[in-house]
Order: structure tokens, then sequence, then C-alpha cells
């Protein structure tokens, strides 16, 4: 959860939760978009650009909440500081050449993660708050609306990254667990399948005692490689040559047993290869999902856009309270194991190009005119 935390720098201004649009989002590259801006009072477009209003001599921020000025007497600025130059004021109101309250609640927030991060013992709500001087109402309200979880989720997270990383290099199980600042290990043990996807002992030798079952079947799309664990479809790979999405699959679990499926795993297979032929039938088979705390609050987005419809990267980062984090979601999507059950073909860039796409992006235009056809 630290290289999380490093990525916040900017709080959410807009979610719409479960809204998607084909649409692009605005970005404010021209006057009228600019305008429209400052009609609706877009905290989004704050920083982005300024305005100011020759009747009056002020520059203001886009969401400033100051008497609408007529069109005709507005100018937009990049900078403060060219608003300035051009010699215009700030606006008392808005104070555009401060902070503003939300940067000051990103920086409040910023503070309370480093708390977290550095404390042997999880600290409790009214001490978070007490070190960034908010009350503890407004703290929770403030640090849930930035990074989209509670301080109690954070730190939860924090400490099951801290108990990933030291079995990962190969401390034992109960350091990890209390180096981690858990209680007991009994509290742990209750949610280590949650967290980690398997028991630590299985995740410290790299998921050795798990078991894989996988087939390859053939598409229009070319191979498709499915894997599941006994708790479900842990991966999906497309791709030309069988034998290299096998390997990959190694790759990815080095550690763990890999066998053939057996003829009823055939059926899992037949079921997704029919899906990517008819996506109109949907995506049934359960889902073994692992990965960082970030990338699974990713996919579990991209799982609610709905068929035949796409998001942009940035769309998916205000989704999952985290605005500023767009490359992280594309880096996220694109470390994605499980095609089109979990569909990070739907997700393009702001100009509507489709980008990147691990398995080739003839491939993600052609699942896209597959599902926009039978929407």
């Amino acid at each position: 959860m630290g290289r999380e935390k490093a990525m916040i720098t900017k709080p959410i201004q807009s979610r719409r939760p479960g809204a998607t649009r084909k649409a692009t989002i605005a970005n404010f590259d021209d006057d009228e978009s600019r305008w429209q801006a400052v009609v609706r009072r877009d905290q989004s477009a704050d920083g982005v650009f300024y305005y100011s209003v020759r009747t009056t001599g002020v520059y203001c921020r886009p969401s400033c909440a100051s008497r609408r000025a007529k069109r005709e007497n507005v100018r937009f600025h990049a900078t403060r500081e060219e608003a300035e130059r051009a010699g215009f004021r700030p606006c008392k109101r808005c104070q555009p050449n401060d902070r503003s309250l939300a940067e000051r609640h990103q920086d409040a927030v910023t503070r309370a993660c480093h708390v977290i991060e550095a404390a042997a013992e999880t600290p409790d709500l009214s001490e978070l708050a007490d070190a960034v001087g908010l009350s503890r109402f407004h703290f929770h309200r403030v640090f849930k609306m930035i990074t989209g979880v509670t301080p109690k989720a954070y730190a939860a997270a924090h400490r099951a990254q801290r108990v990933r990383d030291d079995l990962t290099q190969g401390t034992s199980v109960t350091e990890a667990i209390y180096g981690a600042g858990y209680q007991s290990s009994g509290r742990f043990y209750a949610t280590s399948d949650e967290q980690l996807g398997m028991t630590p002992t299985e995740y410290r030798a790299g998921g050795a005692d798990a078991t894989i079952r996988f087939a390859v079947g053939e598409s229009s799309l070319g191979s498709i490689l499915v894997a599941a664990t006994e708790k479900g479809v842990c991966a999906i790979f497309l791709g030309d040559d069988p034998d290299a999405l096998a390997r990959e699959l190694q790759d990815r679990f080095p550690n763990a047993k890999i066998v053939a499926g057996d003829g009823g795993f055939d059926q899992w297979v037949a079921r997704v290869v029919g899906s990517v032929e008819n996506p109109s039938l949907g995506f049934d088979l359960p889902l073994d999902i692992r990965g960082t705390a970030f990338q699974v609050r990713v996919w579990e987005a991209l799982r609610q856009i709905p068929l035949g419809s796409t998001a942009t990267y940035t769309e998916i980062a205000k989704r999952i309270g985290r605005p500023t984090a767009a490359r992280a979601v594309a880096r996220a999507c694109g470390a994605n194991p499980i095609a089109v059950a979990i569909p990070c073909h739907r997700v393009i860039r702001t100009d509507e190009s489709l980008s990147g796409y691990r398995w080739g992006v003839e491939r993600k235009a052609e699942l896209l005119r597959r599902e926009q056809a039978a929407d």
C-alpha cells in the first residue's frame, strides 16, 4: 500500500459511481469548454486554467462561487501569473493565488498516510485526525473522498501489503504477521485468503502447494488459454501460439503445480470461447482474482463497465477515488491476467483511441466491435 500512497496527488472532485459514457471527458482545450466549466463551477478545472473579469479587475478559479460574469467580459489564463501580468488581482472569495481547500485536504490525507505507514500499531481515528488538525468526522469524510477507502481500510491494506512483501523476501510467517502490526496471528489468518488469495505459507512459497488446471481452446481471435485454481479462473490469455501461452502461465505461477485440465474443465474453456465469439452470452464463471490492492480496485471497476460501453483511463481513476492516477490505471489494465472476464479492452484513451492492449490492439478492436453489435 505504500507504493499506492505515493500516487495520491490530488483529490477527486466529481464522482458518479456506475456512470459509464462513450464520450470523452472535457479537457478544457478551447474557450467554449472553459466557459462551460465556469458556468457549472467545475472543480475539476481548478488549477487547469483561471479566468478574469474585465469589469471587476479580478481573476478567479473556475469553481468560484461569486456571481457569474457576462461572457463578453471574461478572459482565460493558463496560470495565475499570466492573469496577474495582465493586470488582474486575485479574487478574495476563491483566493486563486493560495492553495485551494482541496489541496489542503490532499496534504492532510497524505500526512495521515505517512502516519499510518510509519506506525508500529494502527493509529485510531482520533490520533490521525489530531495529527492533521481536523475533527474526527471531517477527517474520516475527507480521507474516504480522496482515497476511496476509510482510514481503517487503508491501514488494513497497508498491513497486508507489508505481510506480502516480507513473505516474498523469505521472512517467516510469524515474523511477517507481527512485523506488520497485527496483534495476533489469529486476526490475520481470519482474513488471509482475502488478503493473499491463499494461506500465508502458500504465499511465501510462491504458491508451491497450489494446483492450477489449464487448457487451450481455439477461437476466431486465436488461441485462448484458460487456467483455474479450486476457487475459480485465475488466468485467461489470448495469443497465436499455445505453447507461448503455457509458458506465460508458468512464469506467472512459477512455484504452483500446473496440470492439464480434465474433461470437465474443457467445458469451462468452451464457455470462455463462447463468450468471446458471442459477448451477449456473458461470463458467469467464478474468478480467483490476485493482485495488489490498487490493481484489484481497478479490475473491479472494469467489471462494472456495461457490455457495449467504454470508459477512459481517467474516468476509471476517478471512480476508484484516484483522479490523477490514470497512468497507474493503465498499468493495472496491462497487468490484468484474466482477459474478457475482467474487460480491460473496454478502457480507451480520452481521445477515443484504443492505445495498447496486452493481447493486441486488433483483438481489442474486434472485441469492442462484437460487444457493441451485441448490445
